[in-house]
């Protein structure tokens, strides 16, 4: 069983936890860490997608680069450091993320014929890192494949439903800004 910290408004933990799917099948506060990869090729800023595994919730979509919820005691860039390990193997200090800012989600839909209310409270982060596909190992129950895609191409895709996704533009558009800063 995966314990969840639930948290206040703004995702401070309250002193309680709660088991990862109560949590998703009551609606309960909780957080998560999202990490985008960006590199520079031919002066464009590109961004590294994860293919969802097909068992997941949105499976075969196009999603975040990383990004995991967080255990209970954990804080987020622990977090965040240990998804890129274990969905990409890709090894990074915490001193390497760039915070980007908060978001809280409110999602409620049905997945494999079970409610699921989430509540996230998230940090997000990027991360430059110039690597090829071919160089990760991929942890197979959570990606099924990694495409790396014009920022600002994907931005759009994301906005037009172009491609299968289950991205949310306002973040993406809160990590190009924070990578403009870097150019």
């Amino acid at each position: 069983m995966e314990y969840l910290d639930i948290v206040d408004e703004n995702g401070n933990p309250t002193g309680e936890t709660v088991e990862r799917s109560y949590a998703h099948k009551n609606g309960v506060r909780h957080r998560t860490a999202h990490v985008w990869i960006l590199r520079k090729r031919a002066d464009k800023i590109q961004v590294l997608l994860q293919k969802r595994a097909e068992i997941k919730s949105f499976p075969g979509c196009y999603d975040i680069s990383s990004a995991g919820h967080i255990t209970a005691g954990q804080e987020y860039l622990e977090s965040a450091v240990r998804e890129l390990r274990e969905e990409l193997g890709i090894t990074a200090q915490e001193s390497d993320l760039v915070y980007c800012g908060d978001r809280y989600i409110v999602w409620d839909d049905v997945f494999f014929g079970e409610e699921f209310h989430d509540r996230q409270f998230t940090k997000v982060f990027l991360l430059w890192k110039d690597v090829e596909e071919s160089d990760l190992v991929l942890q197979e129950e959570e990606v099924s494949g990694v495409l790396w895609m014009d920022l600002d191409e994907c931005i759009t895709g994301v906005k037009e439903n172009s491609f299968k996704n289950c991205i949310y533009p306002e973040e993406l558009e809160m990590v190009r800004k924070r990578a403009k800063e870097f150019e």
